[in-house]
């Protein structure tokens, strides 16, 4: 049942990781992947480590915005839909930090997450 709980959080990394291989950016790929095996350690630092990893991901997704959203200004093209877009996957994946609260994955992962 813990896979479904965590599901936000794989499918984040997963959008991630495809965001990265578009890009160009092989090695980010891979490591969007597989951080995802830790996943399975039973350490109180798990929880942690993941919600700081999906802010930088956040962080990322909005710097993209950003990136996209000047260039198809500068082209004079529509950028409303891609900014919509790219800010809730951002939001999707900053929130998918809190999944960590629920009391059987604090349990599982022996952490104290308020």
């Amino acid at each position: 049942m813990n896979v479904l709980r965590l599901f936000p959080v794989v499918l984040s990394f997963l959008l991630l990781a495809a965001h990265f291989y578009r890009a160009g950016y092989p090695v980010l790929t891979v490591v969007s992947i597989g951080v995802l095996f830790l996943l399975f350690l039973r350490k109180p630092w798990v929880p942690r480590l993941f919600q700081g990893l999906l802010i930088l991901g956040a962080m990322e997704w909005l710097r993209s915005l950003y990136f996209f959203a000047a260039m198809r200004i500068a082209w004079d093209q529509p950028w409303t839909r891609l900014a919509i877009i790219l800010g809730a996957v951002a939001l999707f994946t900053a929130l998918s930090g809190l999944v960590f609260r629920n009391k059987t994955l604090r349990s599982f992962y022996h952490a104290d997450i308020k």
